[in-house]
């Protein structure tokens, strides 16, 4: 009699690894996946294992049930080897081309106060003069300037901010807040890791009386402190991956003194 050999599991593709990070990400177990994309748990597992293949159709609703951004679902249908359905336009391409004229506009009559364009990873694509001015302090010469980095890898960011414990806890939440809704993004995860240790390095207060409803950021200046209140826009109603990941950030003067100082500059 020959002996019976068991049968080799199959190696896990692409899609299969992809998968199951951005359901770790999420916090979801497969058959809270599962049943929200009204998918068997079993096929599911099948899935993740790959012990099965799954068509573009399935591949969308996982994606969709996981809610994933769109660049995230068009990394999931390549790893399932499909192409990519949402398109990814430069910024400097024609198709974009009506959009730029509006945050042009935006960022112009915005002025004489702060605007400035940045991409998911808080990467500054453009900024009117007004957040020029107020990033020289903190930009230290290397070419790309990153928020989030600048806030918790710059040194001077405690001698520019007044309140930088307090900007970096509200930062913080955002991060943690976008890293989970991007799902597995390395870079956004790294961010955060960046700011946990500006956190230890600048830890805020320990809160004595109920917080206030809005944080400014507070810029210290040669004369009195210029306080700002932050507001970010979305444009949540393309289906174009780089618009999706665009955020235009808006400081308004949070008092009289920032307010007439703006004027002057």
């Amino acid at each position: 009699m020959f002996a019976r050999v068991a049968p080799q599991p199959t190696e896990a593709g692409p899609f299969a690894a992809a998968l199951r990070r951005f359901r770790a990400a999420r916090r979801m177990s497969q058959l809270d996946l599962a049943l929200g994309c009204d998918v068997s748990a079993r096929h599911l597992s099948f899935l993740e294992s790959g012990r099965a293949r799954p068509s573009r159709d399935m591949v969308l609703r996982l994606a969709a049930g996981l809610l994933a951004p769109l660049g995230a679902r068009n990394a999931l249908l390549q790893a399932a080897g499909f192409a990519p359905m949402f398109p990814a336009s430069p910024l400097a391409s024609e198709a974009l081309a009506p959009l730029r004229a509006i945050l042009t506009e935006m960022m112009a009559r915005h002025a004489p106060n702060p605007a400035l364009l940045v991409n998911r990873h808080w990467t500054v694509l453009d900024a009117n003069p007004a957040a020029r001015a107020l990033l020289a302090p903190l930009d230290d010469g290397t070419g790309e300037m990153n928020v989030v980095r600048m806030l918790a890898e710059n040194p001077l960011a405690a001698l520019a901010i007044g309140n930088l414990a307090e900007v970096l806890e509200e930062m913080s939440a955002r991060l943690r807040l976008e890293a989970l809704e991007a799902g597995d993004d390395p870079v956004l995860a790294g961010l955060v890791a960046g700011l946990d240790a500006a956190r230890a390095r600048y830890p805020a207060a320990a809160a004595t009386t109920p917080r206030r409803p809005l944080i400014p950021l507070v810029l210290n200046t040669a004369g009195q402190p210029l306080r700002f209140l932050s507001t970010i826009v979305h444009f949540g109603t393309s289906e174009d991956v780089t618009v999706r990941d665009l955020r235009l950030e808006l400081l308004f003067p949070a008092d009289d003194h920032t307010r007439a100082a703006m004027v002057t500059v």
